[in-house]
């Protein structure tokens, strides 16, 4: 099977990331895509971080009904930081009859000198890449490993719901229902 890996925080997912990946598993040859949620990114700080195990269910919730999509919690049993190059290896090692596929967004393309074992990541691994506003992903995006989509543009992001739910504001299809209910069950 070709799968790709879409790698996150998920903090929460969102309907942008849905949208994305069900955009790509259209326009990729893909059997499948994985959220791998990721415990703590290296990049990120960990302040306003929902535990791993309400982001991995909201996951699973928001996509029950997309049997490409799967979650993946392989993070979860390895050393933290998560870095994406170990999981990589890990999942290969795991399933060596599988290809695999790293999805990311353009601004992350931008930095990607910045992560573990870079190299080896684009001489071993495929890269799609999906635009970000304002960002068409540097140096990095004319490799021949990467290929860029042009996606649709939603201007969704977890920082704002996480905003939009502490001043009591409402996430109506910022977010699937399910996930919806669950973060104000979180939060009482």
């Amino acid at each position: 099977m070709r799968i790709g890996l879409f790698f996150g925080s998920f903090n929460p997912i969102h309907q942008g990331h849905l949208i994305l990946s069900q955009f790509i598993l259209d326009q990729i040859k893909l059997d499948e895509i994985w959220f791998v949620v990721s415990p703590q990114n290296p990049l990120k700080s960990p302040i306003d971080l929902y535990d791993e195990k309400d982001r991995l269910k909201m996951v699973k919730l928001s996509i029950k009904d997309q049997p490409k999509f799967k979650a993946c919690d392989i993070e979860f049993s390895m050393p933290r930081p998560s870095y994406t190059f170990d999981t990589l290896v890990a999942l290969t090692k795991k399933h060596p009859k599988d290809e695999f596929a790293l999805i990311l967004g353009s601004d992350n393309l931008q930095h990607f000198d910045k992560w573990k074992e870079h190299e080896q990541i684009l001489l071993e691994y495929d890269l799609i890449v999906y635009n970000r506003e304002n960002n068409p992903g540097g140096d990095f995006a004319k490799n021949q490993k990467v290929r860029l989509l042009k996606g649709p543009m939603l201007n969704i992001s977890s920082t704002q719901i996480r905003s939009y739910l502490r001043l009591g504001r409402g996430i109506k299809f910022m977010v699937p229902k399910e996930v919806e209910e669950y973060l104000v069950k979180l939060k009482k």
